[in-house]
């Protein structure tokens, strides 16, 4: 009986997750709106003005701060000679 209380407790959250996943999927799938009138008489752009550097930088500084401590790590542990 204890088992499958441990069980239930572990795959209810799962379920949840997977059904609230799939949901915003099937929502996702849907096709949009079409433009209003007049959409794309002016400068559109291909791609938008998405900023990507800003994004590429903070990804770099979080890998050079866990490769940081990966070698930290390595250098101060106890290890026999």
């Amino acid at each position: 009986m204890r088992i499958m209380k441990t069980i239930l407790k572990t795959i209810s959250p799962l379920l949840i997750l997977l059904t609230i996943n799939l949901i915003t999927i099937n929502l996702a799938a849907q096709d949009p709106p079409p433009p209003p009138p007049g959409h794309g008489t002016g400068g559109n752009v291909p791609g938008g003005g998405a900023p990507i550097a800003g994004g590429i930088g903070i990804l770099l500084a979080l890998g050079a701060a866990y490769g940081g401590k990966k070698v930290y790590d390595y250098v101060s542990a106890d290890r026999p000679e």
